[in-house]
C-alpha cells in the first residue's frame, strides 16, 4: 500500500506553490501528455486487448482517439476559459464590477471503472489539469494492464507531487476514501457511487459522480428500420455491451418490431459472425463474476440470436432476447453485457410514463422521423442526454458536456464543462470609493418606500 497520506499531504504542499495555477503552466503539461499518449499507443493498444480483448480499431476510436480529440480541444480553448469573466452589476451596486473568477479546488481524486480504462481515466484528469489542480488518480483493479501503461504514461509527464496514480482494489478504494480531498470525481456503479457519496458527506466534499442505469432505446412505426437496426447493434455491442451508455433495453412500436428484430440479428451476423463468442475481435467479459451474472439473465428468457457463451475465453456472443415483459429479471438492473432485451409498446404515452417511474437513465436512444414524437420524448422524460436517430455518439463530442441525473449520476464533463466542473466560481464585487450611497445605513427613517422603487 502506497503512503497516501503522504502523498496528498506532498500534493498539497506543491499546489500551495502556485504553479499549476499558471495557464502556460498547464498547457505544457497538457501537451506533454498528449506526447506522452502518441508515444506508448501500441502499448495502450495492447493493454486494451489484453485487459478486455479490445480490437484495435475500437481500442483507438473508443478511447485513444477521443483522448486526443479531447486534448486537442482544452489546448485549443483553455485560455479563453480562464479569463476572468465580468458581468453586470445592479444599481444597487453603483459604482462597482463584478467578475467570476475560475479558480481549482486543490488536491483532486479521480476514480476510474474498468470498462473504458484508458479514456474514463484520462478525460476528466485532462479537465483537473486545465483547471489547475493536483491529482490522484486511482484506476481500476479490474484492467491491470491499462493501469500500468497510464501509470508509466502519467510518470513521463507530471511529477508525483502533481500527478499520482494509486494502484490496489477495494482496500486502496477505501484508504482513499477515508481522506479529505478537495474534490472527487468518480465513474463507476450506482452502489459504489452511494459509497462514495457518502464518504464525501464525512468531509464536506464536493463530488461528481458518473453513474449508469438502464437507458432505454425507443423505435418508433416512422424510423427508417435499417439504419436504426445498423446503429442500436453498434451501439448496443461495442466493447460486449460494457458500456455506461449503451441501450440497456430496447422499446419498439409494435408494428415495425419483428422487421426490426430481424434487421438486428442480420447485423449481428455482418459484424460480428455467425459465432461471436470466438471470435478475437469481440471483447471478452471483464471476468467470471459477471459472466456468470450475465449468463444467470438469460436463463428461461427467449433468445432470438446469440446466447453463446465460451468460458475459456470470457466471452457471450451478441444476444437479443425476444418476449420481455417489465417484470422480467433483466429489467431489474443495468444489464452491462451483450444481452439486448425487447419490448414492445402500442401507446407512445405509455412509454413515457413506463420509463418515468423508474430511476431516470444517463442515456435515451430515440429513432423517429415524426418532430412531434421527437419534441415529446425530449420534453417528456428526464435522462442524462443522448441521441435521435442514432446511440452513444453524443459522448463524443467536446463541444456537449456529459453526465446523469438523479439516480445516473451528478455533474458533467467534456470540454469546457470538464473546466467548469473542477474549478470554483469565485465571484468579486470591486466598489468604488469615490461614492457610498448613504440609503443603505441606519437610521432608515423613511427610506422604505425608496428602497421599494430602487429595487424594483
Amino acid at each position: 500500500m502506497q503512503d497516501i497520506i503522504g502523498i496528498i499531504e506532498r500534493q498539497r504542499e506543491f499546489f500551495a506553490e502556485d504553479k499549476t495555477k499558471d495557464i502556460v503552466f498547464r498547457l505544457e503539461h497538457l501537451k506533454r501528455l498528449s506526447s506522452s499518449i502518441k508515444d506508448h499507443e501500441k502499448d495502450i493498444l495492447d493493454a486494451l486487448k489484453k485487459d478486455l480483448n479490445k480490437a484495435a480499431f475500437e481500442a483507438y476510436a473508443t478511447e485513444v482517439g477521443m483522448v486526443l480529440e479531447e486534448l486537442r480541444f482544452v489546448r485549443k480553448h483553455l485560455t479563453g476559459w480562464a479569463v476572468p469573466k465580468r458581468v453586470r452589476t445592479p444599481i444597487t451596486n453603483f459604482l462597482s464590477s463584478s467578475t467570476i473568477y475560475s479558480e481549482p479546488y486543490g488536491v483532486v481524486l479521480i476514480m476510474s471503472p474498468w470498462n473504458y480504462p484508458f479514456m474514463l481515466t484520462i478525460a476528466p484528469l485532462i479537465g483537473a489539469i486545465a483547471a489547475g489542480n493536483c491529482v490522484v488518480v486511482k484506476p481500476s483493479n479490474y484492467s491491470p494492464n491499462t493501469s500500468e501503461v497510464i501509470d508509466i504514461i502519467l510518470s513521463e509527464v507530471f511529477r508525483k507531487d502533481y500527478v499520482t496514480v494509486i494502484h490496489g482494489g477495494r482496500e486502496a478504494n477505501q484508504s482513499l476514501l477515508e481522506q479529505k480531498f478537495d474534490y472527487i470525481f468518480f465513474t463507476g456503479s450506482v452502489a459504489v457511487g452511494k459509497l462514495v457519496m457518502e464518504a464525501a458527506v464525512k468531509h464536506i466534499t464536493p463530488i461528481t459522480l458518473e453513474l449508469g442505469g438502464k437507458s432505454p432505446c425507443i423505435v418508433d412505426e416512422s424510423a427508417d428500420l435499417d439504419l436504426a437496426a445498423r446503429r442500436i447493434t453498434w451501439g448496443k455491442f461495442t466493447n460486449a455491451g460494457q458500456t455506461c451508455v449503451a441501450p440497456d433495453y430496447l422499446l419498439v412500436h409494435y408494428t415495425v418490431k419483428e422487421a426490426l428484430v430481424q434487421k438486428i440479428k442480420e447485423y449481428i451476423v455482418r459484424f460480428y459472425g455467425t459465432n461471436a463468442s470466438r471470435n478475437d475481435e469481440f471483447p471478452k467479459i471483464v471476468n467470471e463474476k459477471h459472466l456468470q451474472r450475465l449468463s444467470e439473465l438469460t436463463e428461461g428468457e427467449h433468445v432470438v440470436v446469440g446466447g453463446e457463451i465460451s468460458r475459456d475465453t470470457n466471452q457471450i456472443a451478441p444476444t437479443v432476447l425476444d418476449h420481455i415483459t417489465w417484470d422480467s429479471p433483466i429489467m431489474v438492473e443495468e444489464i452491462f453485457g451483450p444481452l439486448l432485451p425487447v419490448l414492445e409498446y402500442k401507446d407512445l404515452n405509455e412509454v413515457i410514463s413506463r420509463i418515468n417511474s423508474r430511476p431516470k437513465p444517463l442515456a435515451l436512444y430515440f429513432f423517429t422521423t415524426k418532430k412531434e414524437n421527437e419534441s415529446k420524448i425530449i420534453r417528456s422524460i428526464s435522462y442524462g442526454g443522448g441521441c435521435i436517430n442514432d446511440t452513444i455518439m453524443h459522448l463524443a463530442t467536446s463541444h456537449l458536456p456529459f453526465g446523469g441525473v438523479g439516480e445516473s449520476g451528478m455533474g458533467g464533463y467534456h470540454g469546457e464543462a470538464s473546466f467548469n466542473t473542477f474549478s470554483h466560481k469565485k465571484s468579486i464585487l470591486k466598489k468604488s470609493n469615490l461614492f457610498d450611497l448613504p440609503l443603505r445605513y441606519p437610521p432608515y427613517k423613511d427610506h422604505l418606500e425608496l428602497i421599494k422603487k430602487i429595487m424594483k
